[in-house]
């Protein structure tokens, strides 16, 4: 179903609203927003015959090839999250840090039930295994601590060619993925210094990552799509231990020495649980879902 431009732009901006906050991924936004197989159809389009197309002057048939309307209002709206939220959004990670991940809880949760209910049943020992196997993953990238990767260029632009993935990949983000590879520190010295060659590696690392891997997921969602959507569940319900609201530091030895890494606990244990706006912001992010599920179904938006 093609989604009006206003509904997709509604959800590059919530995509773009979730790829600020850490932990968070838009991939997640787009499967339960129902836009997923559009936009892993229009990333797999950019390909040779649309380049030859492009070079030919035939820009029209290449723009229509890649879905280019659909992608260029989508990324506006990330865009404008990124630029019109950032802030806000940081702030609440500052000041009420619980309650913000409470609420992404909530949304993540109904997410997760819901693409549950429509999109697959648990009947089989292929399918509960397959699923299983998406949670166990995203409990243990949740949890690990992180670990040294290459250094210097090699580094970056497989970092890059890793971490893009979160983009496509619903439960896991980018930025935590550059955390757990031990590059997050080097990929912001770079954005932060304008190191352009360092820059343009990661830039390429980015496009080989996300052209290969995106037609890696349409195959096994045309070949093998009951079994993706398990996976993919998943993946969605076991990137709730990333966000639990209630954590604390714990300092592990590793490699380049002690590292603190942060692991979720009952709120129970916590110094300030604000556990009842805790739990209101839950709801209202599971509020949140349901009507706008409901919204999409009716309207087709």
């Amino acid at each position: 179903m093609k989604q009006p431009p206003a509904g997709v732009f509604a959800r590059g901006l919530a995509m773009g609203a979730a790829d600020i906050v850490p932990g968070v991924s838009g991939g997640t936004i787009a499967l339960i927003t129902g836009i997923y197989e559009r936009l892993l159809g229009a990333i797999v389009a950019v390909d040779g015959e649309a380049l030859s197309m492009a070079l030919a002057g035939r820009w029209s048939a290449a723009w229509h090839r890649i879905d280019g309307g659909f992608l260029s209002i989508l990324l506006l709206g990330i865009l404008t999250a990124f630029f019109s939220l950032a802030s806000g959004i940081h702030w609440l990670l500052q000041h009420y840090p619980q309650p913000l991940w409470s609420f992404f809880s909530g949304l993540i949760l109904v997410s997760a039930v819901l693409l549950i209910r429509e999109e697959l049943t648990l009947n089989s020992a292929d399918r509960l295994a397959v699923f299983t196997l998406g949670v166990s993953i995203a409990v243990c990238a949740a949890l690990m601590p992180p670990v040294s990767f290459l250094e210097g260029l090699p580094g970056l632009f497989i970092a890059g060619a890793i971490a893009i993935c979160a983009m496509i990949l619903p439960g896991i983000s980018g930025s935590f993925l550059l955390v757990l590879m031990g590059m997050y520190e080097q990929v912001l010295s770079a954005i932060k210094t304008l190191q352009v060659t360092e820059l343009l590696v990661l830039a390429a690392g980015c496009v080989a990552g996300l052209l290969l891997f995106a037609r890696l997921l349409q195959h096994c969602l045309q070949r093998y799509r009951a079994l993706a959507m398990a996976f993919l569940s998943g993946v969605l319900m076991g990137s709730l231990v990333a966000v639990w609201p209630w954590r604390q530091e714990v300092l592990l030895n590793a490699a380049e020495g002690t590292v603190a890494v942060s692991r979720p606990l009952l709120p129970t244990a916590a110094t300030d649980a604000q556990l009842s706006a805790c739990i209101t912001a839950c709801l209202i992010g599971c509020l949140l879902v349901s009507v706008m599920h409901a919204l999409a179904l009716r309207r087709g938006l």
